[in-house]
């Protein structure tokens, strides 16, 4: 008599719609951890852009935040593929009737241990010297200098009022034997046509002692000449003292290393007067 033939149990629905379920649940996981690392890559550029508009000093460093949303997109990536893999493995072994091993999910235990790991490296960025710099901006409203490189613009907090600083500014320039033109009222002149802004002056002054060097060795400056300085009070009511940066002004117009002296007065300028 022939051997009884092994008879081994078909797939259940019920269980192919919970293997599903579970790939699907999968699937979502993945998607939530691409998003947020997308998320997280984009916070380090949130932060530069916010201080800018604030004028705080740029961070020292917020590269991190790119390294932490990249290896977040990777891990959802990496779930996707291997709940794509253990999703058609069960299915194969429901239909030829085999017995999934139970178990700790090897795959929930890797992604949990990943996002300790990630989550644990960002609190200590975060609490450390680059994360608290980035976040408390209202923290640094005392910075000493903040340089927008978008633009080669230079601006120091003043501890006076726009009239005072603008005071302070013609006295340095008239002891120090500087030429001021003109200063152009900018809120009075939107004042005079019934619109309103906050205060702000810009101050125009030279030398051309300094300045006829300068655009005998690179025209182009010229442009840039006389020096100016921005007095302007900003919507919070803190006053800022702005100018070109000298460096910047030098790289733009070529200027011979020399040269630079002769427009760098403009920081000394702008340092005493917000005192």
């Amino acid at each position: 008599m022939d051997a009884p033939t092994e008879i081994r149990p078909r797939a259940d629905l019920r269980d192919s719609l919970a293997a599903e379920r579970t790939f699907l649940a999968w699937i979502r996981t993945g998607l939530a951890l691409m998003g947020f690392g997308f998320v997280v890559a984009r916070f380090g550029l949130f932060l530069q852009q916010l201080q800018l508009i604030r004028h705080a000093a740029p961070a020292a460093s917020l590269g991190l935040s790119l390294w932490f949303g990249t290896a977040l997109i990777a891990a959802g990536v990496a779930v996707h593929l291997f709940s794509a893999w253990h999703y058609f493995r069960l299915m194969r072994d429901l239909q030829r009737g085999e017995v999934p091993s139970l178990g700790p999910s090897t795959h929930a235990v890797l992604v949990a241990l990943f996002l300790a790991v990630v989550g644990l490296a960002m609190v200590i960025y975060l609490i450390s010297g680059h994360g608290v710099s980035s976040i408390k901006l209202d923290n640094m409203e005392g910075a000493s200098m903040t340089t927008l490189a978008s633009n080669g613009i230079i601006a120091k907090p003043s501890n006076h009022s726009v009239e005072q600083t603008v005071q302070k500014l013609e006295n340095i320039l008239q002891a120090k034997g500087g030429t001021l033109f003109t200063v152009v009222d900018h809120s009075g002149e939107a004042e005079r046509v019934g619109m309103k802004m906050p205060p702000t002056k810009l101050l125009i002054f030279g030398n051309p002692q300094a300045g006829t060097p300068l655009m005998l060795a690179a025209p182009s400056i010229a442009i840039d000449l006389p020096l100016k300085i921005l007095v302007s009070e900003d919507a919070q009511g803190k006053v800022w003292v702005s100018y070109n940066d000298p460096a910047y002004l030098q790289e733009r117009h070529k200027l011979p290393p020399e040269l630079l002296t002769n427009i760098a007065v403009v920081e000394t300028l702008a340092a005493k007067a917000a005192e």
